[in-house]
């Protein structure tokens, strides 16, 4: 007797919802079943055609209910790699295949050797809302990406405009210790993250525009502190960076569904853009319409006043504004995130808090303030950021990249359309590439006595991740390079630091997003001549 008979001659005895209802059942379980036996992988000796292994996922959802269910999502990739002992793994999400990569060798080879392949960006309905397929960060592999990316690598951030906008970084620096000074004068609590965020803001400002704060009337404390405006911008600028792709199901299940998080991107988006694009179509005018002014002095300045080789404007307002928000939400969270964990690290082993102090003095002394200059020989300091790039990235993944055709990695096929995800934690904390991974030690990326050569923020080799390589990689590593470097060494030639009473025992934890998971609160104390304290300068 067949098994549908069987059935058959069970159920004909039952009320008739009951049978629909036990068809119901045996029919989804047996799918599910198929749908898993199905998608094991193949057994071949040929590993060119064979993806890379991944769990058995369901009937068309794949491994999208496990992941929606995972607390932090991250969590479900990390477990199911380490059951099936492997580096590169497949996962199927709604039918995108996710190829998540915890291996320095392959991520080499990925993002160095065979970037060409993978040099496109996933086609998620937030990125367009923020890019609007304009930004070098989430255009396709094309024409647009190849002239927002000259553009920006040949003007925005050649050795002239960086030059050229040094004061302005400086006037940063300065106000940045004088923001912290005023807070000791009145006995307040420092808290690490929000004060370092508020650097990284005014610098990107500075940069931008010219000018820190983003609107005329504005009304701004004389200390340091952000206006109301500037507190809704960053506010906006954090919001909308929370709305890039970081496995969320909304990203996979737009095609039914539209996206789940489009109308927090909107919100967000819309905001920055409303303090933004004020200012850039004022510049717009000036510029195009109204002769300009006497020299170019910031970003927007370069991008409005850039010329093709028939005398055309190279670019559009349309792609300034799209760009100025990816700026916004590019240059502000790692600096931050890298100067709380290291200040953490420090408190938590004084020895290395008093090399880098004793560095600093040796290399600028106690009768003036470091400047940029002095960075090249900062090496320990350098060491102590490369050290916390290591262990504390500031995201799990890189920004996702997308397969441009059929391809292989590590041997695997890898189809075209695939998401190609790097680790950051699980190769910085990888055991296989680091002696005792979880010991901050940053004497680790000195050269013998550290002297022997200057220390860079630049990883090449992937064993871990600080900022991008490839085609895809970030051409802000000289200016991301002084913005962090400047921030811890202002912070520590200028203070003295303890922890705060309020913020109890100190604790490295971290949250799901990599965070501290209570903000670092510190007390300062002066350690420099009073005459060396800046004023604010507005």
């Amino acid at each position: 007797m067949t098994m549908s008979m069987i059935m058959m001659s069970l159920t004909t005895s039952l009320p008739y919802y009951i049978q629909i209802i036990l068809l119901f059942i045996i029919s989804i379980a047996s799918i599910t079943l198929l749908g898993r036996i199905l998608s094991r992988p193949t057994k071949t000796k040929d590993r060119s055609r064979q993806l890379p292994p991944g769990p058995p996922g369901w009937p068309i959802l794949g491994n999208l209910p496990e992941l929606a269910m995972a607390r932090p999502r991250t969590k479900y990739l990390h477990q199911a790699m380490q059951e099936l002992k492997t580096e590169i793994a497949c996962f199927n999400f709604a039918g995108v295949h996710a190829i998540v990569i915890h291996s320095d060798e392959i991520a080499r080879e990925a993002l160095k050797e065979r970037d060409i392949d993978f040099a496109d960006r996933p086609h998620v309905l937030a990125m367009q809302i923020i890019g609007d397929n304009k930004t070098m960060g989430n255009s396709l592999y094309g024409e647009q990406f190849t002239k927002m990316k000259r553009a920006i690598t040949t003007e925005l951030m050649s050795a002239k405009t960086l030059n050229m906008l040094v004061a302005s970084r400086t006037i940063e620096a300065d106000n940045l210790i004088a923001y912290v000074h005023s807070m000791y004068q009145r006995s307040e609590t420092v808290n690490v993250r929000e004060l370092s965020r508020v650097y990284g803001y005014a610098v990107t400002m500075r940069l931008l525009f010219g000018r820190r704060h983003v609107t005329k009337d504005n009304v701004y404390s004389d200390d340091g502190r952000l206006g109301e405006d500037e507190k809704k911008h960053l506010e906006a600028i954090f919001g909308t960076l929370n709305c890039l792709p970081n496995f969320s199901p909304a990203d996979y299940l737009e095609k039914w569904f539209g996206g789940w998080n489009l109308e927090t991107a909107r919100v967000n988006n819309n905001i920055v853009r409303s303090y933004n694009n004020p200012i850039i179509d004022e510049r717009v005018e000036l510029w195009r319409k109204k002769g300009g002014k006497a020299a170019v002095e910031d970003w927007v300045d370069i991008f409005t006043t850039l010329k093709d080789e028939n005398g055309k404007y190279l670019i559009t307002p349309d792609e300034i504004k799209a760009q100025c928000v990816e700026f916004c939400i590019a240059a502000i969270d790692n600096p931050a995130n890298n100067m709380e964990w290291t200040l953490a690290e420090m408190l938590m082993n004084p020895e290395i808090l008093k090399k880098a102090t004793k560095e600093l003095d040796a290399v600028v002394g106690k009768d003036r303030l470091v400047q940029e200059s002095d960075i090249p020989n900062l090496n320990y300091l350098k060491a102590c950021c490369r050290e916390t790039f290591r262990i504390h990235p500031s995201a799990h993944y890189i920004p996702t990249h997308v397969a441009r055709q059929d391809t292989t990695l590590a041997g695997y096929f890898i189809p075209r359309g695939s998401h190609i995800h790097v680790g950051r934690p699980t190769i910085g904390r990888n055991p296989n590439i680091w002696r005792d991974p979880l010991v901050y030690k940053p004497e680790r990326h000195l050269e013998g006595d550290g002297i022997s050569k200057e220390v860079s923020l630049v990883e090449s080799e992937m064993r871990f991740v600080s900022f991008g390589t490839g085609r895809r990689g970030c051409v802000g590593v000289k200016v991301g390079t002084i913005m962090m470097v400047m921030l811890l060494a202002r912070f520590l030639q200028g203070f003295n630091w303890k922890l705060h009473p309020s913020c109890g025992p100190l604790s490295l934890e971290e949250d799901d997003g990599l965070l501290m998971a209570k903000p670092l609160l510190l007390s300062a104390e002066p350690r420099l001549a009073p005459n060396l304290y800046p004023k604010f300068q507005p």
